[in-house]
């Protein structure tokens, strides 16, 4: 067979807008597959940090946010609560938060950015059981007058201070995890984001 005749800029052109319409076909399939790959709208808000306003909290209250699918406790302590948190340093298995349970800016006796707001993860550090709010001092189901108000889990009876730390002797071994946060103003704290006081 004779190419006598035969339009090669034609061919080329016939050619070249195939291959474009292919490459056009293929990039239609495959962006809802890439598209499917990349987190939801609902995945990409879980991670995202969360804001707290904590202008209504008062003293002794506990307030809870949701961060990742976890509790955030923000506790509002009060003067005494915070003189009683340095008696109970004996009976503690971490006072100092030597474990890596918090950022290092609230690696402090309060375990917090500002000692007036505890910031916490409300979930045991045994078994993730969700500990219950507890504030009331000297409550004799929980050794009476050497309990100075935190957070016991029902679960297996591990029992926490007022600044998420450990009693000695229960199954829980480390302190409650402190969330990475930061005050953006007085009265809120934007809990997933490191940084300190505003």
């Amino acid at each position: 067979m004779s190419n006598e005749g035969v339009d090669k800029g034609r061919r080329r052109l016939l050619i070249g807008a195939t291959t474009a319409m292919g490459a056009v076909g293929a990039a239609y399939v495959a962006v809802p597959f890439i598209k499917s790959m990349s987190p939801s709208a609902k995945a990409r808000a879980a991670g995202a940090p969360v804001e707290a306003d904590i202008s209504k909290l008062e003293p002794g209250q506990r307030i809870t946010v949701e961060w990742r699918g976890q509790p955030v406790w923000l506790v509002s302590r009060t003067e005494q609560n915070l003189g009683d948190l340095e008696t109970l340093r004996d009976v503690l298995t971490d006072p100092d938060s030597e474990q890596p349970q918090q950022p290092e800016y609230c690696k402090n006796a309060t375990r917090s950015i500002k000692p007036g707001v505890m910031v916490a993860i409300g979930i045991c550090t045994h078994l993730g059981c969700s500990p219950t709010y507890r504030p009331d001092v000297g409550a004799e189901d929980l050794g009476g007058a050497e309990w100075k108000g935190g957070f016991f889990c029902p679960c297996h009876g591990s029992k926490f201070d007022l600044a998420g730390r450990v009693y000695k002797g229960v199954p829980a071994p480390t302190n409650l995890v402190i969330p990475p946060h930061k005050y953006l103003s007085d009265t809120v704290i934007l809990v997933g984001e490191d940084g300190e006081a505003a």
